[in-house]
C-alpha cells in the first residue's frame, strides 16, 4: 500500500482509509475487517463522534484490543461539530467534549488527528483556535484539520488557529467529480464550469492539505454504488476493460482513478467486507495513464470540451 504524507507534516499513512462508519453493521466481524484492512498497508481508521451515535467508536476499540496491532502503528482519526438534525457547533466547549468522549470510546489517549464535521457559519475562529490549543497542549489531539470545507471558510479559520490544517474531507470519485469540473470547463456556458466549492482542489495542493474522499464509488446523495449498476453502463463497461488491463476488479480501478491524481488524494473506503477491501488494496496503488484516467472521467459522464 502507498503512504503518502499528510498534509505539510512528516507522518506518514496509507493512501487508503479504512472508514467505520458501517462497523456496527450486524452480522459483520470487526475484528476480522480491521485485521484485513492492516495486512493489506491501511494503517488509517477514520471515525466520527455521530457514527452510530458513539457505537462505532465502542466497537472500534472492541475490536482493536482483540488483535495484535499496536496503537502506535495505526492512524486514528475523528471528528467533531455536527448535533445530528439540530445544529454545527464548533464552540470551545463542544470540541472539547466531543475528544473527550472519542477518547472515552475509543479507549485511547490521543487522537491523530481532529477534523471539523462540516461547516459551522456561526463559529469563532478565537474558540475553535482555544479548543485546538488546549486540546494540542494537553497531548489529546496531534494533527488538526476540516471536512467539507471550501478555501475562504479555511482561511478563516486560519485566522485564529495557530496549527496547520491538514485534511480536508470532501466527497470525491467518479460519481462526484465536481471538484474537477470546474477546472475543466473553465470560462464556458456549462453546468459543470460552475465552481462550487471555490477551487478547493487547486487550493489544495497550494496549501498541501491532503483531501480525503469519501463516498468514492457512490453516486448522488447516498443513492448507491455505481459500480456494476445498470444505470451507468458507459462507466461500467470502461471500468470493467480496464480491469482485465490492469488486472484487478472494477472497484479496484475506480480506487485507482482518485490515487492517480497526483493531489495525492487519500481515498476513504466504508466496506465492511473482507473481499472488497481485498479488492480496494489491490487496485489502490495502479498508476492509471493519462489516456485512461481522462477515458473514465468521459465515461462518466463528463465530456471533454
Amino acid at each position: 500500500m502507498k503512504q503518502i504524507k499528510l498534509g505539510r507534516t512528516e507522518e506518514l499513512v496509507s493512501q487508503v482509509v479504512l472508514g467505520c462508519m458501517r462497523i456496527a453493521e450486524v452480522g459483520k466481524n470487526p475484528v476480522e475487517i480491521i485485521n484485513m484492512a492492516y495486512e493489506n498497508g491501511i494503517n488509517f481508521f477514520d471515525h466520527a463522534d455521530i457514527y452510530g451515535n458513539g457505537d462505532c467508536e465502542r466497537i472500534f476499540a472492541t475490536a482493536l484490543a482483540q488483535t495484535s496491532i499496536d496503537r502506535n502503528d495505526i492512524f486514528i482519526q475523528s471528528k467533531c461539530g455536527i448535533i445530528p438534525g439540530k445544529a454545527f457547533d464548533f464552540s470551545a466547549k463542544h470540541i472539547i467534549d466531543s475528544v473527550e468522549g472519542s477518547l472515552k470510546r475509543l479507549r485511547t489517549d490521543y487522537l491523530d488527528s481532529l477534523l471539523l464535521h462540516r461547516p459551522d457559519t456561526l463559529f469563532i475562529p478565537e474558540e475553535v483556535a482555544e479548543a485546538f490549543y488546549q486540546l494540542e497542549k494537553a497531548g489529546k489531539v496531534k494533527y488538526f484539520g476540516v471536512s467539507n470545507q471550501k478555501p475562504m471558510q479555511i482561511e478563516l479559520l486560519k485566522t485564529a488557529v495557530k496549527q496547520p490544517l491538514v485534511a480536508n474531507q470532501l466527497q470525491f470519485g467518479l460519481g462526484h467529480t465536481s471538484m474537477v469540473d470546474s477546472g475543466i470547463y473553465v470560462n464556458m456556458k456549462k453546468e459543470a464550469a460552475i465552481d462550487r466549492d471555490g477551487s478547493i482542489l487547486e487550493y489544495s495542493r497550494i496549501e498541501q492539505m491532503t483531501i480525503q474522499a469519501w463516498s468514492p464509488f457512490q453516486y448522488g446523495f447516498f443513492e448507491g454504488s455505481f459500480i456494476g449498476n445498470d444505470k451507468f453502463p458507459t462507466l461500467n463497461k470502461k471500468l470493467n476493460q480496464l480491469a482485465v488491463k490492469y488486472q484487478v476488479t472494477p472497484t479496484g480501478i475506480a480506487t485507482s482513478w482518485i490515487n492517480s491524481h497526483p493531489a495525492n488524494i487519500q481515498t476513504i473506503v466504508g466496506t465492511m467486507t473482507t473481499k472488497r477491501i481485498l479488492e480496494i488494496t489491490r487496485g489502490a496503488d495502479i498508476q492509471l495513464s493519462r489516456e485512461d484516467w481522462y477515458d473514465l472521467y468521459q465515461a462518466a459522464g463528463n465530456p471533454l470540451p
